[in-house]
């Protein structure tokens, strides 16, 4: 029997009205989400509760004790594992928010380095195309972009003119296949991390050379203000998306050679793989909209959509992402 059962309830009656109030405040507000140390107390008082059943089952006469805090053990119990299965739910918005944009910024070493071997990759091309003119059917990536600029400036101008709607009831198909593909090059650099990170470089330098390439030859023709046009609308999402693929690939890369690292490769792999996974999500997120933006309005030039508009929308595409991925939702939650 417990030696003194009236002390006994009267020292741990205050911490099962405590953790009454807990759950009652956790069922009439679930989605609340609860601090490192409230967690820690709800714990506590929980543990505490469950032994004090465990006393009161084999040493207490006191039924109606003995039914209250029953009840409280299992309501605590009830409540933690639906915590851990909301916990365990995927909930897009609160990622697309905060999940996504937490791991871009926990690795923006990584996105940095992608960026700078981009940028690398542009001055090599703009280079080589001013000092090898003829190198210009290596250095371009589609075989339209050949022809001289303003040749084919004057080309798409003079054709929107006559059918304003180019791609007609072929948006979305079109929209799609850019997606599809664009998704699939992302993804790649970033599986090339697999290689300890050499195919990842190699691939966004390219990348960069080809782009390089295409503005610099667009920009020497006079041809500033269209490729601005052409590309802004969903370039400015698309090419940061292929960057986050470098960046996860880096990640990637960077968690098998553990440079200066004491943990093993399968600890450092675990510790990586959500937000490579969170910068893949969000990438392909990024995607979609570069290709719709790319099917809708990239591919319309004046004078059916004025390039100042078409430059106006890509600039302010850029400002919100760089909100949404440098600004959005910093406190990191428990």
């Amino acid at each position: 029997m417990i030696l003194d059962a009236d002390r006994f309830l009267e020292n741990e009656r205050p911490a099962w009205e405590e953790l009454s109030r807990q759950l009652d405040a956790l069922e009439n507000n679930p989605a609340k989400t609860a601090t490192v140390t409230e967690l820690e107390r709800f714990h506590y008082l929980y543990q505490r509760a469950a032994s004090a059943l465990a006393r009161l089952q084999s040493n207490s006469g006191d039924a109606r004790a003995l039914r209250y805090v029953e009840t409280l053990v299992a309501r605590g119990y009830g409540e933690i594992h639906q915590h851990q299965s909301r916990a365990r739910r995927f909930r897009f918005f609160p990622w697309l928010l905060g999940g996504f944009p937490r791991a871009f910024r926990r690795h923006a070493g990584a996105f940095a380095l992608s960026v700078a071997i981009t940028i690398g990759g542009a001055a090599f091309g703009a280079v080589a195309l001013v000092a090898v003119p003829d190198a210009k059917p290596a250095l371009m990536p589609f075989s339209h972009l050949l022809e001289k600029p303003s040749a084919r400036v004057a080309r798409e101008e003079s054709a929107q003119k006559n059918k304003p709607d180019p791609l007609g009831d072929k948006k979305t198909s079109f929209a799609a296949g850019l997606m599809t593909h664009n998704i699939q090059v992302a993804l790649l650099t970033m599986a090339l991390g697999v290689t300890w990170g050499i195919g990842v470089v190699t691939l966004l330098f390219y990348n960069g050379v080809t782009l390089g390439a295409v503005i610099c030859d667009y920009v020497r023709d006079g041809q500033l203000q269209f490729v601005m046009a052409w590309l802004m609308p969903h370039g400015v999402i698309e090419i940061p998306a292929i960057l986050v693929g470098g960046q996860a690939g880096l990640v990637l890369a960077g968690a098998l050679v553990g440079w200066k690292s004491r943990e093993s490769r399968k600890r450092r792999l675990a510790e990586a793989r959500a937000d490579i996974a969170s910068l893949a999500g969000g990438l392909a997120v990024m995607l979609v909209w570069a290709g719709t933006m790319e099917a809708f309005i990239s591919q319309y030039h004046q004078p059916v959509l004025p390039y100042a508009i078409k430059i106006a929308i890509g600039s302010a595409e850029l400002i919100v992402l760089a909100a949404w991925l440098g600004l959005s939702n910093q406190k990191e939650k428990p």
